[in-house]
């Protein structure tokens, strides 16, 4: 992970980034989370040459409304995003003592019109589904999808699932996940994204209760499971063979929250069940409580035809 370089005396400085960034990863539970804040903060601090308790309002202003390495005019959400970024680097040196105020707090945060979350409906995820080979890989590929779609958890949540995360009992089935902001659950996990995991896992010439409990769920040729970048390689491909537009993986979690209407259920149902922290998200977006059974996934399940 790259490290800004900060004006001289760098020592506490960067010994506070340090343990600014390790907090970040610690609660996010990933590495692309306090990587992008890095970025972000070596841009600025690279821009304006001045230790953190040196900077003025003004110097924050000038960079979050400046252009980008790209040398493009940012965004009003590149523009909240930078602000957001800096004031939360802020409030953590002001918790260990180090600064005492926050330049960031006389600045006015734009005003942000989100983009249109992109969803497929039933039948799109039939066309993906029925487009994806019967072959080892696409087996399992299938299963990541079905996952996708009827858990509405994210990409990072569901390709990085170990065996031991799955625990299937008389009746049910229940996965353990690690989400945003480090949040934790058990969750019950629908019948066909297990059924069709355990066929891949098959496929692959594996099962469920002999991998190790840290075994990756997802194989791949490498013993490692798979990349993020080789499942959206291949679900490009397979988007396109089914005539649909080509999509990050994060559609499907839109998708599920879609279906999650579409099947009759309100926007608090949908916000619990996607562990958002407002409504307000949700309602741009269009949990089940933790350990509850799912009673909602046969629905979506039927309208899928899986």
């Amino acid at each position: 992970m790259t490290l800004p370089a900060l004006a001289p005396p760098p020592d506490q400085w960067q010994q506070a980034l340090y343990a600014f960034l390790a907090e970040k990863h610690r609660r996010s539970g990933s590495l692309r989370t306090p990587a992008a804040y890095s970025a972000q903060l070596q841009h600025f601090f690279g821009r304006v040459g001045k230790a953190p308790d040196q900077v003025k309002a003004q110097e924050v202003f000038t960079w979050a409304y400046g252009n980008g390495l790209s040398g493009k005019t940012p965004s009003s959400v590149t523009i909240g995003a930078r602000i957001a970024c800096l004031s939360s680097f802020y409030r953590f040196l002001i918790r260990m003592g180090l600064v005492t105020a926050n330049p960031c707090d006389a600045l006015e945060r734009p005003k942000t019109t989100p983009s249109i979350p992109r969803g497929l409906d039933a039948d799109g995820i039939k066309r993906l589904l029925a487009v994806i080979p019967n072959t080892k890989e696409g087996l399992r590929d299938r299963a990541i999808v079905l996952t996708l779609v009827l858990t509405g958890r994210r990409r990072a949540e569901v390709l990085g699932l170990k065996a031991g995360d799955v625990e299937a009992t008389s009746t049910q089935v229940f996965y353990r996940y690690r989400g945003k902001g480090g949040k934790t659950g058990r969750r019950e996990l629908p019948r066909p994204a297990f059924d069709a995991i355990e066929r891949a896992l098959l496929a692959w010439g594996l099962r469920l209760a002999d991998l190790a409990a840290d075994g990756p769920l997802w194989p791949s040729r490498s013993g490692r499971g798979i990349t993020t970048g080789t499942f959206y390689g291949r679900l490009q491909r397979h988007l396109v063979a089914a005539g649909l537009p080509r999509s990050g993986v994060h559609v499907f979690r839109h998708t599920a929250a879609k279906l999650r209407r579409d099947a009759g259920e309100t926007v608090e149902d949908v916000s619990r069940f996607l562990d958002h922290s407002s409504l307000a998200v949700t309602s741009v977006y269009l949990r089940r409580l933790e350990g509850e059974a799912d009673r909602t996934w046969g629905k979506v399940a039927e309208a899928l035809g899986v």
